[in-house]
């Protein structure tokens, strides 16, 4: 049994190569995703996710250096999966940080957590996908006229109908 024993440690050899470059801390591999989990609690959201990518910006930049050094088109394609996927991710890092310093939409908070809408334009449409202020439209796309029966929370992701969010007003006390 031999070629048995070979094939297992083989088998093993490769997977221990893949756990290790998987928890390498470059985003998105696993590792990244440890990395900008842990951070999430110190930093929040936004600055976790943008430091996640800026770590695997320095990341791809060393898997295109081995790719070029090694001439390995196997790096090469590792190389552009990375890139595209950091990019992304500090493109919706950018979004969130846009979203957290918009300001709070009066009269309204999400009925899961509580959060009160950003003001602007940040729900799409469904039909024609333009974005719009589904607060301002009472969850009616002004382009196409589509009716919404759920809005998504922006923090949290829940889906709530809009009759949910409305916070009733406050009855001012009389004054004697």
């Amino acid at each position: 049994m031999p070629n048995a024993h070979a094939l297992l440690r083989s088998v093993w050899l490769i997977n221990l190569v893949l756990l290790i470059f998987n928890m390498l801390p470059i985003y998105p591999l696993d590792g990244g995703q440890i990395l900008r989990s842990l951070l999430w609690f110190v930093v929040g959201r936004a600055r976790s996710l943008m430091v996640a990518t800026l770590i695997g910006f320095v990341g791809v930049t060393g898997f295109i250096i081995l790719a070029f050094r090694m001439q390995s088109v196997w790096f090469g394609v590792l190389s552009v999966f990375v890139l595209t996927n950091c990019w992304r991710g500090l493109r919706q890092a950018q979004a969130l940080s846009r979203i957290l310093t918009s300001p709070r939409r009066d009269g309204f908070t999400c009925p899961s957590c509580k959060a009160a809408p950003p003001v602007g334009n940040y729900w799409m449409c469904g039909q024609c996908r333009k974005q719009f202020d589904t607060f301002q439209t009472q969850a009616v796309c002004p382009n196409c006229a589509a009716q919404f029966a759920v809005t998504a929370c922006l923090d949290c992701g829940k889906l709530r109908p809009m009759s949910e969010w409305i916070v009733p007003a406050r009855p001012q006390p009389l004054l004697s």
